[in-house]
């Protein structure tokens, strides 16, 4: 009966991999603005080469934005999980 409920095929398998998927993405983009960084500050007030340039391109402030939205989107899924746990918790005292 609570397979059903939180098999492989629910709900609650969606909603975690969807907190799954979006730790990863936040993992990426937050390794895109350390390196960013890193570099920016390794390269100082020295003229950057073509190599140099390319890994410059690494937009800081959109890969903030994209963080913060990252964010949103983790934080709602756990609520939703949350609430479908809190759900199935009542579901059982019920029965």
């Amino acid at each position: 009966m609570l397979n059903g409920l939180i098999g492989r095929i629910s709900a609650v398998s969606m909603l975690k991999q969807g907190l799954d998927d979006s730790s990863a993405r936040s993992r990426q983009i937050a390794s895109r603005v350390a390196n960013a960084s890193d570099f920016a500050a390794a390269l100082g007030s020295t003229q950057a080469s073509a190599q140099a340039q390319g890994q410059a391109n690494t937009d800081v402030e959109t890969e903030m934005v994209s963080l913060a939205d990252e964010q949103l989107r983790y934080n709602a899924a756990a609520t939703l999980l949350q609430r479908v746990y809190g759900q199935i918790r009542e579901s059982v005292k019920g029965a």
